[in-house]
């Protein structure tokens, strides 16, 4: 029992350490797709903080505009976000990309929902 517990420790660090670092400032484009089916750019500025495979930190359009991010995973390169928003959420599937948090984000508010892509790279 006891070199079970170990091995089962053991996998969760080398999981752990096997996701992708993306701690840090990220800053990008965010092109939404309207239900119309009109596009509109905007920006996206994360801060991110990694625990492990546990992200937190904040998300919104600009460094004045933050919202906290209610729960956060990386596994390898994935990374899952979601964002509270007053009557939605912002659902953040992103893929690491070498410099790039790149992927899909569906916003919804009540019924409505939007589609985006979002291209975001470290800040330095």
């Amino acid at each position: 029992m006891h070199l079970l517990k170990v091995l089962a420790v053991g996998l969760l660090l080398v999981l752990a350490a096997s996701a992708a670092d993306v701690a840090g400032v990220w800053k990008g484009s965010f092109v939404v797709t309207t239900p119309d089916g009109k596009t509109q750019e905007d920006s996206v500025y994360m801060v991110l903080k990694q625990e492990g495979a546990k992200i937190t930190g904040t998300a919104g359009p600009v460094a004045e505009e933050q919202m906290a991010i209610q729960k956060g995973s990386i596994e390898g390169n994935k990374i899952a976000i979601e964002v509270a928003v007053p009557n939605g959420s912002f659902k953040f599937d992103l893929t690491l990309d070498a410099d790039h948090l790149k992927g899909d984000v569906v916003a919804t508010n009540g019924t409505d929902s939007m589609k985006a892509k979002m291209d975001a790279t470290r800040a330095k």
